[in-house]
């Protein structure tokens, strides 16, 4: 078949088609095979170009699982307290209500506690700790006397009375501070506290310095001051100076007990609140 005949054969079969409803077809003409304006179909999707296979640490996005619907929201529940266990030195506790509660908590603790053989069978009430909970000043003794010991609270007999007396004259007040001391039952005669005993209510004092924050404490003393500077020196050597624990600021003075026995160092305890009180901005 010669070309003429092959055009005039396709001519016809497209003409057959238009007129069976394809649409509106070249009816005359030479037939030209250009491809340059072809389209992808609507249904067909342009082909992607080739990527570069992904390095071992490339990972596929992973699927995002459907969102649950919402349900109705519920009142928000107070947090519980954060009680601070033995041995563990958490967040800091910024709530006064949970301050107190752990505080408390620890306190349980220490009225049941029997480490110490010779005085828990000689104590009337253990001595844990009196004041605020959010005190900046925390004043640290060695341990109870004989009206401590009755009362269950530090600091109550004469020397206790001094004390307030300081606490006044610094402008102040229980209620402001917190006072505590290194052992929480009286040694027998008002002895000081062994090693041992000092070891076994440790933790006790940690956690209520790691639950109450203080910016400073005052050491009463020099079984005081070495216990929480875990230092050797002479009382005398730690005064007039700053010492660190734990991020709080320790100042060393005399113990009011010794100041009623020595009346004339009464005014080296008073040099001592006026270092103390200047870092509040309050001139004595």
């Amino acid at each position: 078949m010669s070309d003429i005949d092959l055009k005039k054969t396709l001519l016809q079969h497209l003409d057959s088609l238009r007129w069976s409803g394809l649409g509106d077809l070249p009816q005359t003409g030479a037939l030209e095979f250009d491809f340059s304006d072809l389209e992808a179909a609507p249904d067909t999707q342009p082909a992607k170009p080739p990527q570069s296979p992904k390095s071992a640490t490339e990972q596929a996005p992973a699927k995002v699982a459907a969102e649950p619907t919402p349900s109705k929201p519920t009142p928000a529940q107070p947090a519980p307290p954060t009680l601070l266990a033995e041995g563990d030195y958490g967040d800091v506790i910024s709530d006064a209500g949970q301050r107190s509660a752990a505080l408390k908590v620890i306190a349980e603790e220490v009225s049941a506690c029997t480490k110490c053989a010779e005085l828990c069978s000689n104590r009337t009430k253990t001595v844990f700790g009196v004041g605020s909970a959010e005190a900046k000043i925390v004043f640290l003794g060695e341990g109870p006397g004989a009206n401590e010991d009755q009362q269950g609270e530090p600091f109550v007999g004469a020397a206790g009375q001094l004390l307030d007396k300081i606490l006044t004259a610094s402008s102040l007040s229980r209620e402001q501070v917190y006072i505590v001391n290194v052992v929480k039952c009286r040694p027998p005669a008002n002895r000081n506290p062994t090693d041992d005993e000092i070891k076994n209510c440790w933790n006790y004092l940690e956690r209520q310095l790691e639950i109450i924050q203080p910016t400073h404490i005052v050491c009463l003393g020099s079984v005081a001051a070495k216990s929480l500077l875990n230092t050797k020196l002479s009382l005398g050597k730690m005064r007039k100076q700053w010492h660190q624990y734990r991020g709080s600021k320790v100042i060393v003075t005399y113990h009011p007990a010794y100041l009623l026995r020595t009346p004339t160092a009464k005014k080296h305890v008073w040099e001592d609140m006026k270092l103390l009180m200047a870092e509040f901005g309050v001139e004595l």
